[in-house]
């Protein structure tokens, strides 16, 4: 089933057994996944810790991702960064859940990349003893770190030859990053870049280059942070479709064919999130939240790609080896 396709009330997808998107190495990929970023641990160099604002972790990640399974989460999105894969592995480990049913895809983090081939091997070795399984569905490079990204790319492809990952993909890649893989020619393309997507940063001719070359798009801050809940067009089209502007959010990605993945620290928010299978958006609310990204996003994003790609290396804090000319929008 398509990620658009629409269904009657008895055949309506459920999280245990949602639509999922073709990736070009013929796998499927769930269109709906659980974020653990920001679960349980607060990374030191995330932007809220920076700034002291993070909120005060109450709850595990075992226990978040306990619930998630629970409610039906069956596609987990983790990473070296978040830095709690030993509490995602104890709640898949609790739970029960077969392996072959579960969806797993990890990031590895700039500070590993940089180090080379040897630390990225191990770190995986990590991720897979920490997360309780012996293969990894998908794997990325977190950051097209200057320099060193596109070795870390070919170290992943020698660890899918072991056996250890399935599929490999990228994340916060512009269209020249993924140029520069491609011209150093990996022997296989990512399958997928996993970068923010909402309709308050929707840069269509970016989505568009990767969706013609074969790149599924992962949507990350899909729900962006809760920060847009309020605003009078989602509102509008929420209250139209007696939904909430979170599940606004997750079908209008879901029915642009992105993969969403919405993260919550709270049961009730896990289930809210998911419902986004049962109605369609017409072609007019597609329209009007397509509309909603501002110039000022775009060059907000710039900023972070900026910032990020150099993100807890050497050159943490310059602009040594950035792409300054990137497809921005």
């Amino acid at each position: 089933m398509s990620a658009s396709a629409s269904s009657s009330p008895s055949s309506t997808p459920t999280l245990t057994n949602p639509p999922t998107l073709p990736l070009r190495n013929g796998m499927q990929h769930p269109v709906i996944g659980f974020g653990t970023y920001k679960v349980g641990f607060i990374p030191a160099s995330a932007s809220a810790a920076v700034a002291g604002t993070q909120d005060h972790v109450e709850r595990t990640a075992q226990e978040c991702v306990q619930d998630a399974l629970q409610v039906g989460y069956r596609f987990l999105e983790c990473a070296e960064f978040y830095g709690n894969e030993e509490q995602v592995g104890k709640a898949i480990a609790a739970s029960g859940i077969p392996r072959n049913e579960l969806f797993l895809c990890s990031k590895v983090w700039t500070t590993t990349i940089e180090q080379g081939p040897v630390a990225i091997s191990a770190q995986l070795d990590k991720t897979l003893s920490d997360l309780g399984t012996d293969y990894i569905d998908l794997y990325l490079i977190h950051w097209p770190v200057p320099g060193k990204h596109v070795e870390a790319y070919k170290t992943l492809e020698t660890l899918q030859e072991q056996g250890k990952i399935k599929g490999i993909g990228v994340s916060n890649y512009a269209w020249e990053d993924y140029l520069e893989l491609k011209e150093a020619g990996v022997s296989q393309l990512p399958c997928v870049n996993q970068i923010e997507i909402n309709p308050f940063l929707y840069r269509k001719n970016t989505i568009q280059k990767f969706q013609d070359d074969g790149v599924v798009l992962q949507s990350y801050r899909s729900l962006r942070d809760g920060k847009a809940f309020d605003h009078p067009t989602l509102k509008e089209i929420a209250s139209a479709k007696n939904k909430t502007p979170a599940q606004i959010l997750g079908r209008w990605c879901v029915q642009k064919g992105f993969v969403y993945v919405p993260k919550s620290v709270k049961k009730e928010r896990m289930e809210e999130n998911a419902q986004v299978f049962d109605f369609e958006l017409s072609g007019d609310d597609m329209d009007r939240l397509d509309s909603l990204t501002s110039p000022e996003a775009i060059e907000t994003f710039v900023g972070l790609y900026r910032k990020c790609v150099n993100r807890d290396t050497s050159k943490d804090g310059t602009l040594e080896g950035v792409k300054m000319n990137i497809t921005e929008d």
